[in-house]
């Protein structure tokens, strides 16, 4: 059986400043995707994406229809530790709105706010 989300997108305004809050938090390369639309640069997590791997690819997104946001869908980053990104956060120009928190049986979990004020959380066990 395959987990439902196969993709997911972070819309950002400043490219350069969220490349950098993520490649720092979460100790990664972002990679350059091809763009298939005029206007719309797309930045890949944890590139080269794992082709049949598990969980969702995704990237940071820069396009004059899409707009950051708070409120939108919150996206969960897997980690060995969530305290570890979450630690930092702040370093990178975030806010940490939750440190690293229990959710009983389903591990811990840290929230944050990007660079571009999009929420964004960690999870791990």
């Amino acid at each position: 059986m395959q987990n439902p989300v196969g993709w997911f997108e972070i819309y950002v305004s400043d490219m350069q400043r969220a490349k950098a809050f993520y490649e720092t938090v979460l100790s990664q390369t972002l990679a350059e995707m091809p763009s298939p639309l005029e206007g719309l640069t797309m930045y890949a997590f944890f590139s080269p994406m794992a082709q049949g791997g598990t969980g969702a690819g995704g990237a940071l997104v820069s396009h004059p229809m899409r707009k950051p946001s708070a409120d939108g869908t919150l996206v969960y980053f897997s980690c060995a530790d969530c305290a570890v990104e979450a630690s930092r956060v702040a370093a990178a120009g975030g806010t940490l709105a939750r440190g690293k928190t229990p959710i009983g049986a389903f591990g811990f979990i840290a929230l944050a706010l990007d660079t571009e004020g999009n929420s964004i959380g960690f999870h791990s066990f």
